[in-house]
């Protein structure tokens, strides 16, 4: 019973996202990472996209909690009842066979946030936690032939850390991880909104402009939309035609710094394998990676193409769940990450 193959999963414990693979059966849940609690019994009233619709809109009585922030767990508890809520859904035998679990995590998380991500999967009923850098699970699940003896560079844009890696022989050679992913841009536009139009507006909407018209390049066309929020000064409901030019300004900072981040990392990758990436290029996941015109920019920054992976929001779960169909492959990874962390 323990070696049957539907109860090995991969997951992606994602800042916005909780991304999960079975084995045989593909990518099985693909939902927020939102709990609904009732206030003081911390009953469980909804999870995932139903629990997202709450946030900023509950009653007194009913809490939307993020319980990952950054790339990491926030709070504890509900991240483990929505573990168990999510694995209990799509496995009907959950109460007699416990799962084996492999779950992506940022390289920049400490060992005490790391010792938290294994405990809430446990708490949540796994026989066996094995955690492993996201990038090395991103470029697993982009399909990177990352065990022959050149270099791969990788840049995952979560939604709370961007992470950078040059990968050879099945190993992280070079590393580098920002806490700043998605919800950095989603907190740029709302900032900007305010600073330059009094309005205030919240994170659905921010997202929405992401969405649809932010851009990290010059485009031909220009875009609008109109939002709503409410006004600063008056503190009444008011609309705003904002367009793509100044959402791509708002979303200057933090795209910048990613830009340097990917930069940096290029200047500490040893040249022979940078020689590599110069002509295979830089693959990019991550739903911060879809961003209109952010490859562009990235490939016009550095001089190096830019791939976006074919499906690249669902890469690190993708990839963790192909551990055990190589987990000896897997061993020298893992050493890394091990001798990387003391």
């Amino acid at each position: 019973m323990f070696g049957f193959n539907t109860s090995d999963l991969g997951i992606d414990l994602g800042t916005c996202n909780t991304l999960i693979y079975i084995r045989g059966k593909g990518i099985v849940v693909n939902e927020p990472s939102v709990v609904a609690v009732e206030r003081g019994t911390k009953k469980v009233m909804a999870v995932g996209a139903e629990a997202k619709r709450m946030l900023w809109k509950t009653p007194g009585n009913i809490i939307a909690i993020r319980p990952m922030r950054d790339g990491v767990i926030a709070d504890l508890e509900s991240t483990e009842k929505m573990i168990r809520y999510f694995i209990s859904r799509v496995l009907p035998r959950y109460r007699f066979i416990k799962p084996r679990m492999v779950i992506g995590i940022p390289s920049c998380i400490t060992e005490v946030e790391r010792r938290a991500v294994e405990e809430s999967a446990y708490k949540a009923g796994a026989r066996e936690v094995i955690v492993i850098e996201e990038s090395l699970a991103a470029a697993i699940g982009a399909d990177i032939p990352i065990y022959e003896p050149a270099g791969h560079m990788i840049c995952d844009i979560g939604g709370g850390t961007t992470e950078i890696s040059v990968i050879s022989l099945g190993g992280m050679v070079v590393t580098s991880a920002i806490r700043l992913g998605g919800d950095a841009f989603d907190e740029s536009i709302i900032r900007h909104v305010r600073s330059v139009h009094n309005l205030i507006i919240g994170g659905g909407v921010a997202e929405r402009l992401k969405i649809e018209i932010g851009n990290a390049s010059p485009d031909k066309t220009i875009e609008k939309v109109e939002i709503k929020g409410t006004d600063a000064i008056t503190g009444l409901p008011r609309r705003l035609e904002i367009d793509s030019v100044e959402v791509r300004e708002a979303l200057k900072d933090p795209i910048t710094k990613i830009v340097d981040e990917i930069k940096t990392t290029l200047g500490k990758t040893p040249p022979e394998l940078a020689a590599d990436i110069v002509e295979r290029g830089i693959v990019m996941t991550g739903g911060g990676s879809l961003l209109k015109g952010l490859p562009k920019l990235i490939s016009k920054e550095t001089g190096v193409p830019v791939i976006l992976a074919e499906r690249p929001l669902d890469c690190v779960a993708l990839g963790a769940g192909k551990y055990f169909e190589n987990s000896k492959r897997f061993d020298n990874s893992l050493s890394s990450y091990d001798n990387l962390n003391g």
